[in-house]
């Protein structure tokens, strides 16, 4: 099928448009119109998207169903999938539905809700398959505008604080990548991204006002999109504007910021940082790990002492996507796949975690944690569910949340035993946040009055999980369906990392690795 990769990039949008043309008035009717129309776009997007992963070759790992043409102003528009990018392409498509599915119960300015999150998705599938660095950064950047509507909008009390905290930490992170972007294209002469992966820049050492630059050129680029990446993670110390746009965000704007945003600063390291500035990756590969470290223990400790749910799943999410960095960075072919692997089941995971969470609120209409309590007497299924979801979270063998975990500490043993230990304290303290939620939400009596009539979870709401649970077991058990896809991507990727290191003499991580 010609041009796959722009008719599912652009389906959501086109739906949007259709949205905001011809669906009149502000009746339930057309409230439930809407839905539909959302819901079946998503829906049909991913089963489009199922093609682009039934015609992709894993042993090719070049960029594959490339499409190119002239844009505006001599910019090219350019879309392609390799085994890094097509996975992430596939949770994007795949979490949609689900989202749409989870917010039937809005019913304020539906319409406007149902086209930010179509808009979204466009957007978020844009960054997995943009392959012109000025696509790449329009896409990138867009997304924050429909996000930054859908906390400011349909958040909570403080919707105003979070939403603009989140415009502004990842824009003023992303300015410096701009700046750096224009570098590159002033010393290569080309914003293509294959051909900027195939481009040596500069790696000399240089002074600037008495301050030795070890990588030149290459370590500030990497800090450059270090900042933007770091920021979208997000990575401590740049992460505290997340907790508060969980918080505030509506329940399926939660999910989407867990599932999908959060892995787009993961997916730039991979496709920018560590390929093209393979020095300035290995000079602050040291900073970067224990960066890593502190996140994981830090924010775990932090998420002990939570009294709001969501607030402690969104520290949760940044403890684990300290794994993420710490297997990137170990830049060996146990760490990139496990910190691919953590991506993809931290998208199903906390994606159903914060699900949960709204299941509850929609029928308490409180997060507080000391609000409940004895849930299991009255919500059998629902205690059931979130069981197995707090288990996958905590890396349960048998779930995919053990598996990526399992690779990048194997991943980064390899590299730095001293971070390996630290970060397996991890693994203990997201047992203890994780287990003391369930405790106090859905075990022991259930005394609270106002507890003693929630009703068990509808047909609708258990549907909705059935996928994110299948998904979660069918990758712990059967964990090559991922690794197989990405290997020979991340076995490319690591082998021209090393040459590119020898190439410049550099005496780093990977390249002790290779000997």
């Amino acid at each position: 099928m010609d041009n796959l990769l722009s008719i599912v990039t652009f389906m959501p949008a086109v739906a949007a448009l259709i949205l905001a043309l011809f669906l009149r008035g502000d009746d339930e009717a057309a409230a439930r119109n809407a839905k539909w129309v959302a819901l079946l776009a998503t829906s049909i997007t991913f089963l489009v998207s199922l093609f682009i992963l039934a015609q992709f070759d894993p042993s090719d790992t070049g960029f594959q169903m490339v499409e190119e043409r002239d844009w505006l102003m001599g910019l090219t528009y350019k879309l392609g999938v390799d085994g890094i990018s097509v996975l992430f392409v596939m949770l994007t498509t795949f979490m949609m539905p689900i989202t749409i599915a989870a917010s039937w119960g809005v019913s304020v300015r539906v319409k406007e809700y149902m086209i930010a999150f179509l808009v979204l998705e466009t957007l978020m599938l844009g960054v997995f398959m943009a392959l012109d660095m000025v696509l790449f950064y329009l896409f990138f950047e867009a997304g924050l505008i429909p996000m930054f509507l859908i906390i400011g909008i349909w958040g909570g009390k403080e919707r105003i604080y979070a939403s603009f905290k989140f415009f502004l930490y990842t824009f003023l992170g992303s300015v410096l990548m701009l700046v750096a972007m224009v570098a590159m294209y002033a010393d290569a002469g080309t914003t293509d991204i294959p051909t900027l992966l195939n481009h040596s820049f500069g790696s000399e050492d240089f002074s600037v006002l008495g301050v030795q630059i070890v990588g030149g050129m290459q370590t500030l680029l990497f800090i450059a999109f270090f900042a933007s990446f770091a920021v979208k993670m997000p990575m401590w110390p740049v992460h505290t504007w997340l907790p508060d746009a969980h918080v505030q965000a509506p329940t399926a704007g939660s999910v989407v910021l867990a599932a999908i945003l959060l892995k787009m600063g993961g997916y730039g390291f991979l496709r920018f940082s560590l390929p093209m500035f393979p020095v300035g990756s290995d000079v602050l590969t040291p900073l970067v790990l224990w960066m890593s470290v502190i996140a994981i223990i830090y924010t775990s400790l932090v998420a002990l002492v939570q009294e709001d749910m969501k607030k402690l799943i969104a520290y949760s999410s940044v403890a684990h996507m300290g794994y993420v960095t710490m297997g990137i960075f170990a830049a060996n072919q146990q760490g990139i796949d496990g910190a691919i692997f953590q991506m993809l089941s931290h998208g199903f995971i906390s994606g159903a975690l914060f699900l949960c969470v709204g299941v509850i609120y929609d029928r308490m209409h409180t997060r507080e944690i000391d609000a409940y309590g004895g849930l299991v007497n009255r919500m059998p299924a629902y205690a059931l569910i979130f069981m197995f979801f707090t288990m996958a979270n905590v890396g349960l063998p048998g779930t995919s949340g053990f598996v990526g975990e399992f690779l990048t500490l194997v991943g980064i043993f390899k590299v730095n035993t001293w971070v390996a230990l630290f970060a397996t304290t991890g693994v203990i303290l997201s047992a203890a946040y994780a287990l003391w939620l369930y405790r106090r939400v859905v075990m022991g009596d259930l005394i609270k009055e106002s507890l003693k009539t929630i009703k068990e979870m509808t047909t609708r709401e258990k549907a909705i999980f059935a996928p994110l649970i299948a998904m979660t077991l069918i990758l712990g058990v059967y964990p090559s369906l991922v690794t197989d896809i990405i290997g020979p991507s991340v076995e490319a990727l690591i082998s021209n990392y090393e040459i590119a290191l020898q190439d410049a003499g550099s005496g780093g991580v990977a390249l002790a690795q290779s000997q």
